[in-house]
C-alpha cells in the first residue's frame, strides 16, 4: 500500500499534523516525495532530513537546508550537495579530500570554486577517477596542467573540460608538445594488447564495450578525440584535422559543430555515411547553399534532419515539407518564422505546409481562424489546441471532421464544459479524448465519470480536483495502484479520509525528531 502514502505525500491539501506523521515514518523512496513539497516548515525539514542522507541530499537540491544544518562527519553527502551547490564551507572540502572512501573524493573533485589547497589535494589523489573527475570540471589553470598526465584517463576529461585552454586542448587532439600517456584504465586492469569482448562473461567487469589497448591506449584516446569535438572551446582549425579520420563517429561529432568552415562542411556533405550526413544537415551553421544540396540527399534521416535545422532556409523547409515525414510537431525554424512568412506558410497551396505553421500558438486571430476553416483535417488537427478559438470553430472542427480532430478539440484550454461532456459521448468514441478531457481544467464530474471507464485515461481523471469526494474515496482501492495513488494525491481528497488511510496503513504518530546539533 506505499503507493497510497505517496499519493498522500505529494497532496497539496495534506493538514500539518498528517504530514509530521508520515514524515516520522518515511524511507528513502517517501522521503523523495516529501522533499519536493513548497509547504515544509523549518521544523519539518530537520525532520525529514534526519529520515536519511538521501532525502537530506534532495533537500539541499531544494534549497531547504543549508550549511548550518548538516553535519559533513554524519552526512557527507548532504555536505558534498552543499559543496556542489556553492553553498558549503571551505574545511568541509579539506575534510572531504581526505575521506577514506574513494567514492566522496570523486564527487567533491566535481564541485565549483574548491580552495587551492584541496584542489592540489586531489590532483594528486591515487584513484585515477578522483583526479579525471577534477580534470573534467576545474579551473583553466589546472586543466593545462592535467592535459599532460601521464594516464589517458585524465587527459580525456581535460578534453570535454569547457574551461580548458584552446591551445590545450588543440594540443590533445593533435599530441603536439605532449609526452605520451603512460597508462589507460584498460591496461591498468588487463595484459595488453586486449581489445574487451563485447559479450564479456565477467559480472564484476566495467569496462565499456569498445575499449582496447594495445600499448596506444586506443580506446581512451579516441574517447580524447571525441571529447575534445564536441567541446565548444576547442579550436575549430585543430577541430577540422579529423575531416578525414576513418572513425565515423568523429567526423559526425565533427559535422555538429557550428564553427565549421564552409569548405570542410561541403566535404562533410560528400561523407560516404548517411549518420554524418544528417549530423551537418542538423548544424545551425551551415549556408542556405549547403540546406539545398542537403535537401536532396536521400539518405537515412538526412532531410528530416535538415527540417529540424532552426537555420534552414524558409522555402528549402517548405519543399522538404512534401519530401520527407516531419510528423506532429513545431519546427524551430517555423517558430521563429516572422509574420510575413507565417502568413506566407498559412496561405501555401500545400496542406502539409500549412499544418507545419498550425503547430504554432501564436497565430493573429485572422491566420488562426483561417486555418481552423481549413478543408484539411491534418491543418485542423494541428491548430485545434490554438487559444482563442470561439466555441462555435471548435464545434465546427468536430463537425467536419469527426474522430480525426476530436481528441485535439478536447485539449483546447477554451473549449467549454460542455462541449467536454459532448466529446466524451462521441460516437464513435475516440480514446484519446477522454485523456485529454481527463486532463482539462473545465471538465466536469460527468465528463471525469466517463473518463473513468477508460483505462489509460483513468489515472489521469483520478487526480482531477473536480472530482466529487465520494468517488475519490472508491479510488483508493482500485486494482490499479497508479490510480489509487492520483486518487490519494488529489487536493480534494477529505482530511478526514487522509487520517483514516494512515490509521489504515498504520502509520502512527510520533512527534517530529529534533534536528541534530551539527559540528563544524
Amino acid at each position: 500500500m506505499n503507493h497510497l502514502l505517496y499519493g498522500l505525500a505529494g497532496n497539496p491539501s495534506l493538514p500539518p499534523d498528517l504530514l509530521d506523521r508520515l514524515i516520522s515514518a518515511a524511507d528513502a523512496d517517501l522521503g523523495e516525495e516529501l522533499a519536493e513539497r513548497g509547504d515544509l516548515s523549518r521544523a519539518q525539514v530537520a525532520a525529514l532530513a534526519a529520515r536519511g542522507e538521501d532525502i537530506a541530499v534532495r533537500l539541499v537540491r531544494e534549497g531547504r537546508l543549508t550549511a548550518d544544518d548538516v553535519d559533513p562527519v554524519t552526512q557527507p553527502y548532504a555536505a558534498l550537495a552543499l559543496l556542489d551547490e556553492g553553498a558549503g564551507r571551505p574545511e568541509w572540502a579539506r575534510l572531504l579530500a581526505a575521506h577514506p572512501v574513494a567514492e566522496r573524493r570523486e564527487k567533491l573533485a566535481s564541485c565549483p570554486a574548491l580552495p587551492a589547497d584541496v584542489t592540489e589535494t586531489l590532483a594528486a589523489d591515487p584513484e585515477v577517477r578522483v583526479v579525471a573527475e577534477l580534470a573534467l570540471w576545474t579551473t583553466r589553470e589546472t586543466a593545462a596542467r592535467l592535459a599532460g598526465h601521464p594516464h589517458a584517463e585524465v587527459r580525456r576529461a581535460v578534453a570535454a573540460n569547457e574551461a580548458a585552454p584552446p591551445a590545450v586542448l588543440a594540443t590533445l587532439i593533435t599530441g603536439e608538445g605532449l609526452p605520451p600517456a603512460r597508462h589507460c584504465l584498460v591496461c591498468d586492469r588487463e595484459r595488453t594488447p586486449f581489445v574487451h569482448p563485447r559479450d564479456c562473461p565477467r559480472p564484476d567487469c566495467d569496462l565499456p564495450p569498445d575499449a582496447a589497448c594495445d600499448g596506444s591506449h586506443q580506446s581512451t584516446a579516441h574517447g580524447t578525440l571525441y571529447a575534445a569535438l564536441h567541446n565548444p572551446a576547442t579550436p575549430v582549425d585543430a577541430a577540422v584535422r579529423l575531416a578525414g579520420h576513418p572513425s565515423a563517429v568523429l567526423r559526425t561529432a565533427l559535422a555538429g559543430r557550428p564553427d565549421l568552415p564552409a569548405s570542410v562542411a561541403a566535404r562533410l556533405a560528400e561523407d560516404p555515411l548517411p549518420a554524418v550526413r544528417a549530423e551537418l544537415a542538423a548544424n545551425p551553421g551551415i549556408d542556405g547553399t549547403l540546406a539545398r544540396v542537403l535537401a536532396v540527399d536521400q539518405g537515412h534521416d538526412v532531410q528530416r534532419s535538415l527540417a529540424h535545422n532552426p537555420n534552414v532556409p524558409i522555402d528549402v523547409l517548405t519543399a522538404l515539407a512534401g519530401a520527407t515525414r516531419i510528423g506532429p510537431t513545431l519546427l524551430p525554424r517555423i517558430a521563429a518564422a516572422t509574420a510575413a512568412e507565417v502568413a506566407e506558410l498559412a496561405a501555401s497551396a500545400h496542406a502539409v505546409v500549412r499544418m507545419l505553421v498550425a503547430h504554432r500558438r501564436d497565430l493573429p486571430a485572422e491566420v488562426r481562424d483561417a486555418l481552423a476553416a481549413d478543408p484539411d483535417a491534418k491543418v485542423v488537427k494541428s491548430v485545434a489546441p490554438h487559444p482563442g478559438l470561439s466555441e462555435g470553430r471548435l464545434r465546427d472542427m468536430v463537425a467536419r471532421h469527426g474522430t480525426r480532430v476530436a481528441a485535439r478539440v478536447a485539449a483546447n484550454p477554451d473549449a467549454s464544459p460542455a462541449l467536454l461532456e459532448e466529446l466524451t459521448r462521441h460516437e464513435p468514441p475516440v480514446q484519446k479524448v477522454f485523456r485529454e478531457v481527463a486532463r482539462h481544467r473545465d471538465a466536469t464530474v460527468p465528463a471525469l465519470l466517463a473518463c473513468l471507464t477508460d483505462s489509460r485515461a483513468r489515472q489521469l481523471a483520478a487526480a482531477h480536483p473536480a472530482l466529487p469526494p465520494s468517488v475519490l474515496t472508491g479510488l483508493l482501492a482500485d486494482d490499479d495502484h497508479r490510480v489509487a495513488e492520483a486518487a490519494a494525491a488529489n487536493p480534494s481528497l477529505p482530511a478526514g479520509v487522509m487520517a483514516d488511510l494512515l490509521r489504515e496503513l498504520h502509520v502512527p504518530w510520533r512527534a517530529p525528531m529534533e534536528p541534530t546539533p551539527t559540528r563544524h
